[in-house]
C-alpha cells in the first residue's frame, strides 16, 4: 500500500487552456512556456498534451535535450540562450532558436565559425524597463539593423519582458509596451512581448508570438483574481487522506512549537502531507483543505510529512477520507496568498517523491 499523497495531471486542462489562450490572442502563435519541469507539472507530460502550440520555451538546454527526447519535434526557444560557446553544437543539434541578450553571446556565435547550416534562429531581446536581461535601447536598435547580414544568422525576431503585467492598471506596463512599439517600428521580424498575465490582460503587447506559462496550468496570473474568471481550468490537483483523527480538549497543543492550541474540545485530523511534498510550511492563518466538499482550516505547524487540520466543519471525516490540498474549487491562487508567495513557487515546489497520476491525456 502506497503513500496516499499523490498529484493528479488533467491532460484535457492543458488543450482547454491552451485553446483559452488562442482565443485571447487569436493573432498570435503560441510559444508554450514548459521551464522548471513545466511548472511542476512534468515537462514531457504537459509537451504531449500542449503538442498543438506553436513552440516550446525552456530555461537551459537540458530542458531542450527533454524535449526532443520525449518527441518534440518543432520550435523549442532557447529562453536564456546559450550560456557559453560549448553549447553551440548541441544547439545545432537539437535545432533550438536562441534567445541573444548580451554581446558576449554573439562573440560566441561569431567565433564559432560554423558555416555547415544556413545559421542560427535569434531571437533578440529588449531591455524596455525589466533591467533584467537584453539590449538598451541604442545598441537593440543597432543590432537589430545588422544581424540580419551576419553569416550565422538565419532567422531574426524581437522580443521584450514585461516586469508588471500582473497588475491591470499598471503604468509601468504600459510605458514598456509603448518602449517596445517605439523600438521596433519600421523594423522587420516577428515580434514577441505577452507573458501569461499580458495575455489575459494587455491585448496591445501580444504582437506576432505570445509566451504563455502559468495561466496555459490553469493559474490566473492577474493579481486578485482566480483561474475561473478566465475560463481557465486547473491543471494540477494535490490529494492526500486522513490517516488519524483525534478528539482533543479545550488547551490541547497541536504540532511542533506548540503555537497552537485547541479553543474548546473539538476533532483534530491528520492528513499525510506537508512540507516534504512542497506544501508551503508558512501557509498562515485562513489556509483551507477540503475534506467532503467542506473547508477545514489548517491549524498547527506544517510537518515534513503531515498537516494537522480543523475537523469541526467536517465532524463526520473519518481515517481514509480524501483530502484536497489544492485544486477544482481550491485555487493554487489562494493557498499562496496565505502564504505569502506566489503560484509559480508553490507548483514548482511539488517534489517528485508523490505519485503523479495523468487523467485526460488520451486524445
Amino acid at each position: 500500500m502506497s503513500r496516499p499523497a499523490r498529484v493528479l495531471i488533467d491532460g484535457d486542462a492543458l488543450r482547454h487552456n491552451l485553446k483559452a489562450v488562442r482565443r485571447r490572442a487569436p493573432g498570435s502563435k503560441v510559444l508554450a512556456v514548459v521551464k522548471a519541469d513545466a511548472y511542476g507539472h512534468g515537462l514531457a507530460r504537459a509537451a504531449t498534451a500542449l503538442a498543438d502550440a506553436d513552440g516550446f520555451g525552456v530555461a537551459c538546454i537540458e530542458e531542450a535535450e527533454q524535449l526532443r527526447a520525449a518527441g518534440a519535434r518543432g520550435k523549442i526557444l532557447l529562453l536564456e540562450g546559450p550560456h557559453s560557446r560549448d553549447e553551440l553544437p548541441l544547439i545545432r543539434e537539437l535545432r533550438l532558436d536562441i534567445v541573444i541578450h548580451h554581446r558576449e553571446q554573439l562573440k560566441f556565435l561569431a567565433a564559432a565559425g560554423d558555416n555547415a547550416t544556413p545559421g542560427y534562429h535569434l531571437w533578440l531581446k529588449a531591455d524596455t524597463g525589466m533591467h533584467r536581461l537584453g539590449f538598451p535601447a541604442a545598441e537593440f536598435r543597432k543590432l537589430a539593423a545588422t544581424l540580419p547580414r551576419e553569416r550565422y544568422t538565419a532567422s531574426l525576431r524581437l522580443m521584450s519582458h514585461l516586469a508588471t503585467a500582473s497588475e491591470p492598471d499598471s503604468e509601468f506596463t504600459r510605458e514598456q509596451i509603448r518602449c517596445f512599439a517605439a523600438l521596433t517600428r519600421g523594423l522587420p521580424g516577428e515580434k514577441s512581448l505577452a507573458n501569461s498575465a499580458a495575455v489575459l490582460a494587455w491585448p496591445d503587447s501580444h504582437y506576432d508570438w505570445a509566451r504563455p506559462g502559468l495561466i496555459l496550468y490553469g493559474v490566473s496570473a492577474i493579481a486578485g483574481t482566480r483561474a475561473a474568471d478566465y475560463d481557465l481550468r486547473p491543471v494540477m490537483t494535490f490529494v492526500s487522506e486522513l490517516i488519524a483523527v483525534k478528539p482533543l480538549r479545550r488547551g490541547d497543543a497541536v504540532g511542533y512549537g506548540a503555537e497552537w492550541a485547541c479553543p474548546e474540545d473539538m476533532p483534530v485530523g491528520i492528513v499525510a502531507a506537508g512540507y516534504g511534498d512542497g506544501f508551503p510550511r508558512h501557509a498562515g492563518a485562513g489556509a483551507v483543505v477540503v475534506i467532503k466538499d467542506k473547508r477545514c482550516p489548517i491549524v498547527g505547524k506544517a510537518s515534513m510529512d503531515m498537516l494537522t487540520v480543523d475537523l469541526r466543519p467536517c465532524p463526520a471525516a473519518r481515517v481514509g477520507d480524501a483530502v484536497r490540498l489544492w485544486g477544482g474549487d481550491l485555487p493554487v491562487e489562494e493557498l499562496a496568498q496565505h502564504a505569502d508567495t506566489v503560484p509559480y513557487q508553490i507548483l514548482c515546489s511539488v517534489h517528485k517523491r508523490l505519485r503523479f497520476v495523468e487523467q485526460g491525456f488520451g486524445r
